[in-house]
């Protein structure tokens, strides 16, 4: 069986749907966390030490709403591989982060769903690292394997056809 056969298989856009909806959900949450947030995001931003202190405002105002963006386009099926590729990009962005982190030895909160100023826990560790592996995983899979997605896509694709 060649490669080319098996990503036509049409059995991906269901498996594809569904790792769609599980990221969406998964971005949806985690932007909706560092929207309330901004200034706990902001913290724990500053906290990994990569960003200079002239860039962390920004980058934790704007990454949330990318995030959130990317959701609603997984979830639609709009521009399936443009998001994908975002969340990949994205998940390696975090990955380095956390990496340098870990590396550090350092004790402080993953700032993806909550943070050690609002009092909640998610701390970082090796765990963090295979989560975020997994989500690359679904990521890269629906980036390739998503050729005729459900949702806008395909509607779109369909009614071009006829």
């Amino acid at each position: 069986m060649t490669a080319e056969r098996i990503m036509d298989w049409s059995g991906h856009r269901w498996l594809a749907f569904g790792a769609r909806l599980y990221l969406a959900v998964i971005f949806g949450m985690a932007a909706a966390y560092k929207i309330l947030h901004p200034g706990s995001f902001a913290l724990d931003v500053a906290t990994y030490g990569i960003l200079p202190l002239s860039l962390i405002n920004g980058f934790a105002l704007v990454v949330p709403w990318v995030e959130a963006v990317v959701g609603v386009m997984l979830l639609a099926g709009f521009r399936v591989r443009a998001a994908a590729l975002l969340v990949s990009g994205m998940m390696v962005m975090f990955m380095v982060a956390l990496a340098v982190a870990l590396a550090q030895g350092l004790d402080m909160s993953c700032g993806c769903f909550a943070s050690a100023e609002t009092g909640d826990a998610d701390p970082i560790g090796w765990t963090t690292m295979v989560r975020d592996t997994a989500w690359l995983a679904l990521a890269v899979y629906v980036l390739l394997a998503d050729r005729r997605p459900l949702g806008l896509d395909g509607l779109w694709s369909a009614r071009r056809k006829t």
